[in-house]
């Protein structure tokens, strides 16, 4: 029986010393929320691309996305009987002169939608540089473990990441 109570007596001593044990904090990272967003969102922006602005928008992201997070960006194609269709970028196109794309790049506060050319763009039609309207899909990284999302597909992005998109903000370019 004496054994048993020192045996007894023995883990409750080493359980408390092992819970007033603690170790090194670890790096330090953000606290809460900070201005940072981990929410689905999206969004829309219009623009014209020209030679004064380089053929390239830069627009601001407020709040600003998480380093984890990823953007998407579709295009507007289509509207057929208030019906829209949007194609992700980047998206080729192919001229008498070469070839364009839109295509985008994105930091942690900022995103920048421009067209590439293997010709002169200033050659490019207005059609395909006078207001163009994009969709911005915010994708948290917290996302990044969900099955395999055909991510071409405006609309099944849409449902996989449970995003309203029935009242789209338009954003002003930065």
């Amino acid at each position: 029986m004496k054994k048993i109570i020192l045996l007894l007596a023995v883990a409750v001593v080493g359980m408390v010393g092992f819970q007033s044990c603690t170790g090194p904090e670890g790096i330090p990272g953000r606290d809460g929320n900070d201005g940072y967003s981990a929410e689905s969102e999206v969004f829309e922006v219009s623009t014209s691309f020209n030679q004064a602005n380089f053929f390239a928008t830069t627009f601001g992201l407020n709040p600003v996305i998480l380093d984890s997070d990823n953007i998407l960006v579709y295009e507007l194609v289509n509207t057929n009987d208030g019906i829209d269709t949007w194609a992700l970028l980047p998206q080729v196109y192919y001229f008498n002169e070469g070839s364009a794309q839109y295509n985008f790049d994105f930091s942690y506060d900022q995103f920048t939608i421009f067209i590439d050319a293997d010709f002169d763009k200033n050659l490019l039609p207005s059609a395909f540089t006078s207001g163009k309207t994009f969709r911005i899909v915010i994708v948290p990284g917290y996302f990044s473990n969900k099955s395999a999302v055909d991510t071409k597909d405006y609309n099944a992005v849409i449902k996989a990441y449970g995003i309203d998109d029935s009242n789209v903000k338009t954003l002003k370019q930065k």
